[in-house]
């Protein structure tokens, strides 16, 4: 039987993360493995090996139970077999490539659960799947795919579309992102965002990689950085080494469900002139000779 990865490992999370922690590395591990997107021979695998993961760590009981007894705290007979629903008297079924539970009593057997920031397990299997879930009796809206600028994703705008001759008004929601779902009465619009060739996105935080020149990096000074606001000047720290990173509260994308804003950070590269002057030679040789 091959050896079960660490749960912390599998999610790329420390074992002292927070719960909030857990479930952004959670989500953003199952669609980078959701077999759908990742056509890798392991990626349904480690979709699976994702999903038991955050079964594990988003449950406070069980967190608790693995941080003491590991894998060993869910083998048979340990107290704590059982998928995420666990202890609500359902009856276990297999169909296809799904496990699922059957339930005969009453109430919601999802109460008290966490899914990730998803509401329940059917708006997983519709965020993953691409359609409504298997468990829902109620007839599939047709979606369709609108791809849309970097920045228009960032700051919101309308885009007026055909479909099925008819014209459409779409409102895109600040801080709209891949995958994000506008749902209307006969259809739902899914956004695919185009890749933007300064910035890079992680949820509602920016990332962007930004040249300053040696002079700068070495005796410190100002310089302008791109945001999705446009540019704004920073400081630069004396003998600030290549790869530092700067943290700018409040300029990433716009939080879609939760408000607010998430953070640029602005990784500094440092210039080094490829071709130097005789003169700028001899006064590097100078200055070098001062360090020895």
């Amino acid at each position: 039987m091959p050896t079960k990865r660490d749960y912390y490992d599998v999610l790329g999370v420390s074992s002292n993360a927070h719960a909030e922690e857990i479930k952004k590395a959670y989500r953003r591990k199952a669609l980078e493995y959701h077999p759908d997107r990742n056509k890798a021979k392991d990626a349904e695998e480690r979709f699976k090996e994702v999903n038991e993961a955050y079964e594990v760590l988003s449950n406070p009981k069980k967190k608790e139970a693995y941080d003491r007894f590991g894998h060993q705290a869910f083998e048979q007979g340990a107290g704590f077999a059982g998928g995420p629903f666990a202890g609500f008297g359902g009856q276990t079924q297999r169909s296809g490539p799904f496990t699922y539970t059957y339930y005969s009593t009453g109430g919601s057997p999802f109460e008290g659960v966490d899914f990730g920031g998803f509401s329940d397990p059917f708006e997983i299997f519709e965020s993953f799947f691409g359609g409504a879930s298997p468990f829902r009796q109620e007839p599939q809206k047709p979606r369709y795919s609108l791809t849309i600028d970097f920045m228009d994703a960032i700051k919101g705008a309308e885009k007026i579309v055909r479909i099925d001759g008819k014209e459409h008004r779409i409102k895109i929601p600040p801080g709209a992102d891949d995958g994000t779902r506008i749902r209307f009465k006969d259809f739902d619009v899914t956004f695919d965002v185009r890749p933007h060739p300064t910035f890079r996105r992680d949820g509602a935080d920016i990332f962007v990689n930004h040249a300053i020149p040696f002079p700068i990096a070495a005796l410190g000074g100002d310089t302008k950085a791109p945001t999705v606001d446009g540019e704004i000047t920073i400081k630069i720290r004396p003998g600030t080494k290549p790869g530092t990173m700067i943290r700018l509260r409040g300029k990433g994308a716009p939080a879609l469900h939760h408000g607010g804003r998430g953070d640029e950070y602005v990784r500094l590269l440092v210039n080094v002139p490829e071709s130097l002057t005789h003169e700028q030679k001899d006064l590097l040789r100078k200055f070098q000779e001062t360090l020895e």
